[in-house]
């Protein structure tokens, strides 16, 4: 990784990004949404991720982040390394997935090039954390992150895309508990 992505110091807020290999769409189906869901709430509960936006497309995710004092770097590379074999479990096992064998395919070249894994790889291999500095850095990286999917023509307006905190901010009914900015 390069030296210019890093999480040099866990208290401050990160804008991370993150994609499936050749940013296949993956997160088009509700239970592979909610495997992501599920394991930041947990490193929420339990390994101290602070969560200030978020956005989860077809392909990637986009998150501002933080940890207070917890490995930052530990708790994205546990988080990805617990999801990605879920998300392959899940994937094998839908009983409505057209794409199985041809995403199953892309995970499988994607391992075999790459010497940190065994025989299989499921996301990118960066996050590139870029530190916000100061708040207007932080709404700005929030707006970009909120607008995603309007500009990807998904939606209209922000807060009408139910997978990101655009909802938690407008109408505080959002699918993940944000922290709130001191």
């Amino acid at each position: 990784m390069s030296r210019k992505y890093r999480f040099w110091d866990s208290n401050k807020m990160y804008f991370v990004s993150y994609a499936s290999v050749q940013w296949i769409d993956v997160f088009i189906r509700n239970p592979y949404r909610e495997i992501l869901l599920d394991s930041w709430r947990f490193c929420q509960k339990e390994k101290g991720l602070e969560i200030y936006g978020w956005c989860i497309m077809t392909s990637h995710v986009h998150m501002l982040i933080s940890s207070h004092d917890k490995d930052l770097d530990g708790i994205m590379r546990d988080m990805k390394s617990f999801t990605s074999k879920e998300l392959k479990t899940a994937i094998e096992a839908h009983p409505q997935e057209s794409r199985r064998e041809w995403m199953l395919w892309m995970m499988k070249k994607a391992g075999e090039t790459n010497s940190s894994n065994n025989d299989w790889q499921f996301w990118q291999q960066n996050n590139k954390p870029i530190e916000m500095n100061g708040r207007e850095r932080f709404v700005a990286a929030l707006e970009y992150i909120h607008q995603n999917p309007v500009v990807a023509g998904f939606v209209h307006e922000a807060r009408d895309w139910v997978y990101s905190s655009a909802r938690g901010y407008e109408k505080n009914d959002g699918l993940i508990k944000l922290t709130e900015l001191g």
